[in-house]
């Protein structure tokens, strides 16, 4: 079983909403596209996208998004008209490419971007603009798990043969938090201590085992 970041009736809009933000304040507002991404980042509108917050998800437009990641990191006010385009630019790809990926990863924003630097996804955008957003998808997924390497409680798992799943049935932790321990989305080292023993339990292993140096 798949988890996403969220519901995916929302994506859609999140994807359209997104890309309108990186578009409208890079290629409209003039700010550069790696200080976008600083500011994004740093805001708490990645982190009410990524908990699927629907009035971050379908609630707000792009440029609305834009305003408040600019407002609340910089104090500025965006006041450049939006404009008219024909077609996606560069910038909205962007946008809306990695909003694709966050949904079906549920990884942060964060981890995304300290693999991938602007300049990295505009280069991507001549090759893959055209093709199926999976075949982007793919392309950033093997990247950051080379990134990212195996999490103890992946190694151990593995080694245990059990799938997450099984995990997660056998010891009562939800399968997304056990998801997202893997991927290092939650730290697990601030895991509950019930939680860590029933994974230690199921797993065979110390509850110093699973946890990361």
């Amino acid at each position: 079983m798949t988890i996403h970041a969220y519901q995916e009736t929302y994506l859609s809009k999140a994807q359209a909403a997104l890309g309108d933000a990186f578009d409208y304040t890079i290629h409209t507002c003039g700010i550069p596209g790696e200080d976008f991404i600083k500011l994004f980042t740093a805001s708490s509108v990645s982190k009410r996208m990524e908990n699927g917050e629907p009035a971050f998800l379908a609630g707000k437009s792009g440029i609305e998004i834009a305003a408040d990641v600019i407002f609340e990191t910089t104090g500025r006010q965006l006041e450049a008209m939006p404009e008219e385009h024909i077609g996606r630019s560069s910038e909205y790809w962007i946008g809306w490419a990695v909003c694709y990926y966050q949904w079906f990863s549920t990884r942060s924003f964060s981890d995304i971007f300290k693999i991938f630097s602007f300049e990295d996804l505009q280069n991507m955008y001549y090759t893959l603009h055209e093709a199926d957003i999976t075949k982007f998808a793919d392309i950033v997924d093997e990247k950051i798990k080379e990134y990212f390497k195996d999490t103890n409680l992946k190694r151990i798992r593995a080694s245990y043969g059990c799938t997450q799943a099984e995990l997660a049935k056998h010891s009562g932790v939800s399968l997304r938090s056990i998801q997202m321990y893997e991927q290092r989305n939650k730290d697990i080292n601030k895991a509950s201590a019930e939680t860590l023993y029933r994974i230690s339990k199921v797993l065979g292993c110390t509850i110093e085992d699973l946890l990361e140096k």
